[in-house]
């Protein structure tokens, strides 16, 4: 799920834990999933949002008033815009990636499924994406939900983790494992 070793992670798995069984009380597990989906995309479109999440220099007060005007723009509110207030409003909002992974894994288990974490270089179409969805169902023998982010760093290929397993077929890896090998040749 998350590494275990790191403060961050579990400050993540506390948190999300907490949200997904006031989510689960309430019947609203897939709806806070949707919400936290979006809060997730806009931190990966947005450098500024991102900064003011991760960075220790804005006061809680600050933070809290923007993830508020996040929240209400994008029309979250109920359980998961209190939950992003109440996690500004500690100083946790630096863990809200990793909140939101968490809870995603969480939901997925609870559906019976498995969440695999996509990377590639180019937004994948609708029929990769199901053909990669079938293949790794394959491989795990449970459905699986994907989240799929763009890093154009990759060059190409993909980068797939699933649990604690992780694929990495980039095209930037074995770029450097040829380098590697090269230095070790000359």
């Amino acid at each position: 799920m998350t590494d275990r070793s790191s403060p961050v992670s579990g400050v993540a798995e506390r948190y999300a834990s907490a949200l997904f069984e006031l989510a689960r009380e309430e019947s609203a597990i897939d709806r806070v999933e949707g919400e936290l989906g979006n809060v997730f995309a806009m931190l990966d479109a947005s450098a500024d949002l991102r900064r003011m999440v991760e960075s220790p220099v804005f006061a809680a007060e600050e933070q809290e008033r923007a993830i508020g005007a996040v929240a209400e723009t994008a029309g979250i509110t109920g359980l998961t815009g209190n939950f992003l207030r109440l996690i500004a409003r500690n100083r946790r909002l630096f863990a809200l990636p990793g909140m939101i992974r968490v809870f995603r894994d969480l939901a997925a288990k609870n559906r019976g499924q498995v969440t695999a974490e996509v990377t590639s270089a180019h937004p994948l179409s609708e029929a990769q994406i199901e053909a990669l969805k079938a293949a790794l169902k394959a491989k795990v023998g449970k459905d699986v939900t994907l989240n799929a982010r763009t890093n154009p760093a990759l060059l190409g290929g993909l980068v797939v983790k699933v649990g604690s397993r992780m694929i990495d077929s980039s095209l930037r890896t074995r770029l450097m494992n040829v380098k590697t090998q090269l230095k070790e040749v000359g």
